[in-house]
């Protein structure tokens, strides 16, 4: 399978006191669920930061992913990492300057600061990325909160 289902439940609330007039509230008993392309990750650390090359050999899943890091850029970029279906741990790389490249498999996100101590933060975050992956656990990227792949 190319595609991750992922369950949304926990984004909305169903108590209407509690989300704003404009927001759409989720129907209770009705599986709020997305389909997100799976891929494989391969983090590693450079120079000022970190790269993450995202590849997915399924051409339509690779073209959706691609569209969406297209759509969603100049946002926020979150790796999350789930075992058993908690999550495990969430990087956020605000600390640093994320930039998205297109490649013929999928995508390498290079997140760099200048700034010696954040530089620090992102290598940390890839040394825990890697640890994570290699226990087992399955990493989603986000962008502006948005999954845009699995793996």
């Amino acid at each position: 399978m190319t595609t991750m289902m992922m369950d949304r439940t926990g984004m909305t609330s169903t108590n209407p006191m509690m989300t704003p007039t404009n927001m759409p509230t989720q129907i209770p008993g009705v599986p709020n669920w997305m389909m997100t392309p799976r891929c494989t990750f391969k983090f590693e650390k450079c120079t000022a930061g970190m790269k993450m090359l995202c590849d997915c050999d399924d051409a339509t899943a690779r073209s959706m992913m691609q569209n969406l890091c297209t759509m969603l850029r100049g946002g926020t970029c979150s790796i999350c990492c789930m075992m058993n279906g908690m999550m495990v741990c969430c990087c956020n790389l605000t600390m640093g300057m994320c930039k998205i490249e297109m490649t013929s498999q999928g995508f390498c996100l290079t997140c760099t600061s200048g700034d010696e101590v954040c530089c620090k933060m992102i290598q940390s975050c890839c040394d825990c990325l890697c640890t994570m992956m290699k226990a087992g656990c399955t990493g989603c990227f986000l962008m502006n909160n948005t999954p845009v792949c699995c793996g």
